[in-house]
C-alpha cells in the first residue's frame, strides 16, 4: 500500500464511508423527514446502485491512496440484501484493517452474527430515547425500543465489540433523556456517544436553537456522574472522548456544529449511486459510476480518485454562515452519516 496522498489542506484519506442505499424504514425527523420521504418519495433503482463488486472494486483503489478504515452505511445499509457478501469482499482486501456498520438495529438481531462471521469488525446504533414515546416521535414510524436494544445485545453477542451508540440530540424533543441514556449505558461495556443536531441536507428544518452543545451536554452528565477526558484513539476521531471517574466505561461527545473538526478531518464519503463526496455537508458529487460503467482502466479510475482528494478544501463546520446555511447540501440518507 503506498503512502496517503494529502489534500489542499494537508488532511490524508484514511477513511471511506460506503452507502449502500438510500433506502431507510425509519422516518427520522433530523433526517429522512416523512413530509419529505413519503409514500411517493422516488427512491434510486437498483440499477443505478452500485454492485458489491463495483464497489469493491473502489475500496481497493483507495486502499491503494491510504484508507484503511471502511464504514458501511445507509440510508439503512441492512435493507440491502445479501449485505454480508460485500462485507466479505472488502475484508479481503489487503490494507483494509477495519470494517465497521452504522444502523438503526431494526434488522441487527438477526443478522449480527452473520455480518461478524463475514469479516465486520465493529457496529455503531442508532438509538435517541430508552422510552417508546420520545423515540417514536423520532423515528416517527412508531419503531419499539426493546427491538433496537435486541439488536445491541445481539452485536455484543457475536463479538462486534465495543458497539458504539449514536444519540442525536434535539432541544425539547429528547434532551431530557440525555441522563436516562447515560446511566442506562454506563457500565454495559458500550460506548455512547451523544451527537450534536447537525444541518446536514435541507429537508430536515435545522435551527441552531434546536442544537444542544456538546459542552452543555457533557456538564449535565459532569454533574451527576464526574468525567476525565480520554486521548483520542487515532487522529481524526470525531468524538471527544471521556471516562466516567467510577470505572463506569467511556461516553463521548460529537460536536460538528459547536467545535467543528474540519482540520483532521480524514473522511470520504462514497454514494449508493457512485458519487464521491468529500464532506458531508457537499452540495454536490464526483461521479465515479459513470466511469466504472464505461470501461475505465484501474489506473485510470486511480489517477480520478487521487485528482479529487488532492484539490480538496472542505471546511463547511469551520466556515458555517447564516448564507452557507441556505446553500443546498445533499441529504444524510443519500450521502450517509
Amino acid at each position: 500500500m503506498s503512502s496517503a496522498v494529502v489534500d489542499a489542506l494537508q488532511r490524508p484519506v484514511r477513511d471511506l464511508r460506503i452507502s449502500v442505499t438510500d433506502r431507510c424504514n425509519f422516518r427520522c425527523t433530523y433526517c429522512m423527514p416523512k413530509e419529505i420521504f413519503g409514500r411517493d418519495y422516488a427512491f434510486l433503482p437498483r440499477t443505478e446502485l452500485l454492485s458489491f463488486e463495483e464497489i469493491t472494486r473502489l475500496a481497493h483503489l483507495f486502499s491503494n491512496e491510504g484508507v484503511s478504515k471502511v464504514r458501511v452505511t445507509g440510508g439503512e445499509p441492512l435493507l440491502r440484501r445479501e449485505l454480508e457478501r460485500l462485507v466479505a469482499m472488502l475484508a479481503a482486501i489487503d490494507g483494509i484493517t477495519d470494517i465497521a456498520l452504522t444502523t438503526n438495529g431494526a434488522a441487527l438481531a438477526a443478522k449480527a452474527r452473520t455480518l461478524k462471521n463475514a469479516g465486520l469488525n465493529r457496529v455503531t446504533v442508532s438509538l435517541d430515547a430508552l422510552d417508546d414515546d420520545t423515540f417514536a416521535a423520532m423515528n416517527d414510524v412508531g419503531f419499539p425500543v426493546a427491538r433496537v436494544l435486541e439488536g445491541i445485545q445481539a452485536a455484543a453477542d457475536a463479538g462486534l465489540t465495543p458497539v458504539k451508540v449514536n444519540m442525536v440530540v434535539k432541544r425539547h424533543v429528547n434532551d431530557h433523556a440525555i441522563l436516562a441514556m447515560a446511566e442506562r449505558f454506563r457500565h454495559s461495556g458500550h460506548i455512547l456517544r451523544f451527537i450534536e443536531y447537525m444541518d446536514v441536507g435541507t429537508t430536515n428544518g435545522w435551527r441552531l436553537d434546536d442544537v444542544v452543545a456538546a459542552e452543555e451536554i457533557r456538564s449535565t452528565i459532569d454533574a451527576n456522574w464526574p468525567l476525565e477526558p480520554l486521548r483520542p484513539n487515532y487522529p481524526g476521531e470525531v468524538a471527544n472522548r471521556y471516562r466516567y471517574r467510577d470505572n463506569a466505561g467511556e461516553t463521548g461527545l460529537i460536536a460538528a456544529v459547536t467545535q467543528p473538526f474540519c482540520g483532521n478531518c480524514t473522511r470520504a464519503r462514497l454514494s449508493a449511486d457512485g458519487k464521491l463526496h468529500t464532506c458531508l455537508f457537499a452540495s454536490r458529487g464526483h461521479d465515479l459510476r459513470a466511469l466504472l460503467r464505461s470501461g475505465a482502466t484501474d489506473q485510470e479510475l486511480a489517477q480520478h480518485l487521487h485528482a479529487i482528494w488532492t484539490a480538496r478544501a472542505d471546511r463547511y463546520s469551520e466556515a458555517r454562515t447564516a448564507q452557507t446555511l441556505q446553500a443546498a447540501k445533499i441529504e444524510m440518507s443519500y450521502i450517509g452519516g
